[in-house]
């Protein structure tokens, strides 16, 4: 990888995959969490942009200095039309998701000296309805409604300068590609990662035809799963290689399960240091974690990757 990441004037970014894993972050609103946040909220971590944007920072920095070389901002939840039910402008909106990418490179000055990235998180349409959606998808849009949502927000994330976009959690391959046909207007790199149970995307569509929407895309640097049990991601890793030849990303939950009912996590996790090497070895290259995976878990995975494969 070369250094860099300054801001988006269309030029073409400097982030780039070499030939070694690159560690990722955990569970941002995880860690937001265990500061003391409360993120019983439509806008989640996304609300923190406007009234605690200093945990932010916070929870960035304690991922970085776990290991992690890349921050995945806050913006996941972040919309226009989420922002304007708080009564902000458009305007007002754009200014928090610049913000979120402003507050990662802020965190990065934890270690002087080593550079830290930056991905712009751009969650999927059913992470703005904050009802659990985009573990559905199938949302009874069109791709001309689901652009409509996308590139404005795209726009304002590329234009705050992240050395790449994170396509995530999206749960269906027709969204995909719509995110995809429109990173493609951007110049700016991304990665795109599905949230999928077993052998399929959540609405059903198996993985091989998911993740071929990105075959042909230059903007796309890997592709891969994330906000997924451990147990499925070396399968979809291997998947993901095959239908794309790119690198792969790999980023699952602890494997704990939400307990909607008494509204908290149950079960263990079963997330190790040991399955992100075999993930390294199939093929993945940016790998960490997600819901539930915190800063202790990304040192165990960063250190087990520093190990030369077997």
């Amino acid at each position: 990888m070369d250094g860099g990441g300054g801001g988006y004037a269309g030029e073409v970014n400097a982030f780039e995959l070499g030939g070694v894993p690159v560690i990722l972050d955990g569970g941002l609103a995880t860690q937001l969490e265990a500061q003391g946040n409360d993120l019983s909220d439509a806008l989640w971590s996304a609300r923190l942009l406007a009234d605690a944007p200093e945990e932010i920072v916070a929870a960035h920095a304690a991922f970085y200095r776990a290991g992690a070389e890349i921050a995945t901002t806050a913006s996941y939840q972040a919309s226009f039309a989420g922002f304007a039910e708080r009564g902000l402008s458009r305007a007002d909106a754009a200014k928090l998701m610049r913000r979120s990418v402003e507050l990662a490179r802020l965190a990065g000055d934890v270690e002087p000296g080593r550079h830290r990235w930056v991905a712009a998180s751009v969650g999927p349409y059913g992470a703005v309805l904050a009802d659990g959606s985009e573990y559905r998808g199938r949302y009874g849009l069109t791709k001309q409604q689901l652009r409509d949502f996308h590139l404005p927000r795209l726009e304002v994330l590329a234009e705050a300068g992240p050395d790449l976009l994170a396509l995530e959690t999206v749960p269906d391959a027709d969204e995909a590609q719509v995110l995809v046909e429109a990173v493609a207007e951007l110049g700016v790199p991304a990665w795109l990662s599905f949230t999928i149970s077993g052998d399929r995307t959540r609405a059903g569509q198996p993985l091989a035809e998911a993740f071929a929407v990105a075959a042909g895309s230059a903007e796309i640097i890997a592709v891969g799963v994330n906000c997924s049990a451990p147990d499925d991601v070396l399968a979809a890793v291997e998947i993901a290689r095959a239908a794309t030849g790119k690198p792969a990303v790999a980023y699952p939950n602890s494997g704990e399960q939400w307990d909607a009912g008494q509204r908290r996590w149950q079960g263990r996790s079963r997330l190790s240091a040991e399955q992100a090497k075999r993930w390294r070895d199939a093929g993945a290259q940016l790998i960490g974690g997600c819901c539930r995976v915190r800063p202790e878990d990304i040192s165990a995975v960063a250190e087990a990757l520093a190990e030369p494969s077997d």
